[in-house]
């Protein structure tokens, strides 16, 4: 089956109301990409405003509880930010399971809540440096899927569903994983993906980041079954953003 090429961007902790013309230029600027699927992933204090300023292109959020509601101060849940105009959210990326100490289980769930209150979600899996140099990297990364992919996910939801990895020694460092490396492990995700969920595991797109910019990521996206990006630092201004979107624009697969 064909996939559309995704793009993501996380802002991270960046952004306030004075970045909002930026939103607006990446959103005019993908429409010049139609083939492309684009989206901005915000602090959750940006959301609604972003999702104002910039009608039918989709904003999401960066992270979202598990619970519908209840006693869990400074937390958002899914309804809150379907409410505040979010589409979709990323679940699960090493920043947060590092420095918030989440776990697959809780990624999982996390999942589940979200797609169950019709967001889509980014799940996000990694590997430390130590990993990647004792040589376990694989097989790691597919325990950490497997434990946090959430059950059932098949038919339409799987197309709301897509997998990033990024290793984590990748991640705002420079550095950039082999063009084999990541085809091994994209590989490798995809037949996890496929026990998983069966035929329908084809239809998740898995995402690269680790690095992205307009200088590599033609090349990146040339590797098979990478289905786009999630941006870091890049995708911060239209100008450093766009040109990524226009290389995933020229992949035909």
């Amino acid at each position: 089956m064909t996939r559309r090429m995704y793009v993501v961007g996380n802002w991270k902790m960046h952004g306030v109301a004075e970045d909002i013309p930026q939103i607006q230029a990446i959103a005019e600027g993908a429409k010049s990409y139609p083939g492309v699927d684009v989206a901005l992933c915000v602090p959750s204090i940006l959301i609604e405003r972003a999702a104002r300023a910039v009608p039918g292109f989709p904003i999401g959020a960066q992270d979202v509880h598990f619970a519908e509601k209840g006693a869990h101060t400074g937390c958002v849940s899914s309804a809150m930010l379907r409410d505040a105009g979010a589409k979709l959210t990323i679940v699960g990326h090493s920043e947060r399971r590092e420095g918030q100490h989440e776990s697959d289980e809780e990624v999982r769930s996390k999942a589940k809540a979200a797609l169950a209150d019709d967001l889509s979600v980014i799940l996000c899996v990694g590997e430390s440096l130590a990993i990647r140099e004792a040589g376990t990297a694989v097989m790691t990364v597919q325990a950490q899927l497997d434990a946090s992919l959430p059950e059932g996910a098949v038919g339409s939801v799987a197309t709301r569903l897509a997998v990033a990895y990024e290793p984590i020694w990748a991640i705002g460092t420079g550095k950039v994983a082999s063009l084999a490396d990541l085809g091994e492990m994209h590989a490798a995700l995809r037949e996890r993906l496929l026990v998983a969920y069966g035929d329908a595991g084809r239809e998740v797109r898995i995402l690269y980041g680790g690095s992205v910019n307009a200088s590599n990521a033609a090349e990146i996206f040339a590797v098979e079954d990478v289905d786009g990006a999630l941006v870091g630092g890049a995708s911060l201004t239209a100008d450093k953003f766009l040109p990524i979107v226009e290389a995933a624009a020229a992949i035909h697969r």
